[in-house]
């Protein structure tokens, strides 16, 4: 097989004794598992080394692949300038990379039938290349695998890729693309996916303890030590970002590049000595094995989970999603005389088919049609109608905010209005996001916030992030937070955020204000 074997491996600049002075040696079972790691590569003699480091130039919203003939790096920021390399760039995978990203990635599956709307960018190019290079030598999560490495063995090319702030799903399918590219160019490689596990290992470390710390290391190195791709999937955002993990969303790229292909796995060592997690883990690469294309058994899992999910929603969250996808479908704009025909408290069906595999434009928006295939409202409740209040409604896509617009006070005439009419501006005019496709729409979650009305507030000290949610204000700059958010922990992270948001600058003088919400999903 062109990939000839796959490698997970930490990259901290004291296991090299030009910066450890000798504080490497406790850390000597590491160093030895890196060795075997080094020897092993060298016996399968590629023709090019993979690495994807998440040191390289990363961006929110694209993988960039390092450009150029050839590269320059050394140690210097850790006075080791002596620890040096330069790298020869494989040019014609680069190249082949990029052709099937401009492709939209449709290479990387050949079974895409661009259905699902996770292939997603299957019609559009995939959000990867060689534009905005910033910096252009090699970092130090790539130069401490070729420091081990090059001692063994130095016959080879590289690529150098970097993480994004995209979903693990296109992690993955960026590993798709480099194996088509692989098999595409005929080339023999190595893929070496760098990356520490958890920066939060022990309160007397450099960045301090957390329990999500210890828990990620076991997580990642059970599931990399039985290669068992799929559940790298599951590691929420919120918990990796506690966690303070640096690798996973490199261990996720290997994996795609892995795809369909029988894997042998084996963890080598765990080490948190200094706590920071070291994880090293090899992977034993065979022929094609069709039960290995995680991918899309998790595309088809999730889905599932999504559609039973779905069918519980909140009367809320209904109306917010069939307007959202009376909207995208087929362009309407949906008012409450179109969900109750004038008869709030009544049960409402509409024809907007909910089988996703089929449901068409037409399908959307025909008024109250009662086919049994239709888009199921339920009796919705008398108070959508007869109350008004502010309402933001939030939209999610494979755990990533995919769009979020409210109203803080009441602009319609009922709550149901305020809905209808924020559902489609945050799909669609979020300027954050792109406005949300047709076949995006089966793997959206939403929820829908009612809002009570702000007050005033004194100090910081009347705030509670998992009951109140925060508007900071600062002349005519306005900036809101909703409350109970994961990742937002503490009062002062959450008004920094609101301000953030406002554009007031740390340190102004802001006042602020007090809402509760009910959360419908």
């Amino acid at each position: 097989m062109p990939i000839l074997g796959a490698f997970m491996v930490p990259h901290p600049p004291i296991m090299l004794p030009e910066v450890g002075n000798g504080e490497e040696k406790k850390i000597a079972e590491v160093t030895a598992a890196y060795e075997q790691v080094a020897d092993e590569i060298a016996s399968l003699k590629p023709d090019t080394i993979v690495i994807s480091s998440p040191h390289s130039i990363m961006y929110a919203d694209y993988f960039h692949i390092s450009p150029g003939k050839t590269a320059y790096g050394d140690m210097g920021k850790f006075n080791a300038e002596e620890v040096s390399f330069d790298a020869e760039y494989d040019t014609e995978l680069v190249d082949e990379i990029c052709r099937i990203a401009e492709m939209g990635g449709a290479d990387a599956s050949e079974k895409d039938d661009s259905k699902d709307g996770q292939k997603g960018l299957a019609l559009h190019e995939f959000p990867a290349g060689t534009m905005g290079e910033r910096d252009p030598r090699l970092d130090h999560g790539t130069i401490i695998p070729l420091y081990y490495i090059c001692k063994k063995y130095t016959d080879f090319k590289l690529v150098r890729i970097g993480l994004s702030g995209l979903p693990l799903a296109l992690h993955y399918q960026m590993g798709q693309i480099i194996q088509k590219a692989v098999n595409n160019t005929g080339r023999r490689i190595v893929y070496v996916a760098s990356g520490d596990l958890s920066h939060k290992m022990k309160e007397e470390g450099p960045y301090g303890f957390a329990p999500e710390g210890p828990q990620y290391d076991e997580r990642i190195m059970e599931v990399c030590g039985r290669g068992d791709f799929k559940r790298l999937f599951e590691f929420e955002d919120s918990f990796c970002e506690k966690a303070a993990e640096c690798g996973h969303r490199s261990f996720v790229m290997m994996a795609g590049a892995l795809d369909g292909l029988s894997v042998k796995a084996e963890a080598l060592v765990h080490a948190a000595t200094f706590g920071v997690g070291y994880g090293i883990c090899r992977f034993e690469v065979g022929g094609p094995d069709d039960s290995r294309h995680f991918l899309d058994i998790w595309r088809k899992e999730k889905l599932e989970e999504l559609r039973k999910r779905q069918k519980d929603e909140d009367p809320y969250v209904k109306i917010a999603r069939y307007s959202l996808e009376s909207y995208v479908n087929a362009g309407k704009t949906l008012h409450v005389k179109d969900i109750t025909g004038g008869k709030p408290g009544v049960s409402a069906k509409k024809s907007l088919d909910t089988d996703f595999e089929n449901s068409t434009a037409s399908d959307v928006g025909n008024g109250l049609d009662t086919d049994e295939s239709g888009f199921d409202l339920g009796k919705l409740p008398e108070e959508l109608f007869s109350q008004k209040a502010g309402a933001f409604v939030s939209i999610h896509k494979n755990g990533a905010l995919r769009g979020c617009i409210g109203t803080i006070s009441p602009t319609c005439d009922c709550v149901a209005e305020e809905i209808l009419q924020n559902a489609i501006s945050a799909g669609t005019n979020d300027p954050r996001f792109p406005m949300i496709t047709p076949d995006e729409l089966p793997w959206l979650e939403i929820s829908v916030d009612v809002l009570d009305e702000p007050e005033p507030i004194s100090s910081p000290d009347q705030l509670d992030v998992k009951r109140y949610g925060v508007i900071v204000r600062n002349g005519f700059k306005k900036g809101l937070l909703l409350p109970n958010l994961d990742g937002v922990d503490s009062v002062i992270q959450q008004i920094n955020i609101a301000c953030q948001k406002a554009g007031i600058p740390k340190g102004e003088e802001i006042s602020l204000e007090r809402f509760e919400v009910v959360r419908h999903i």
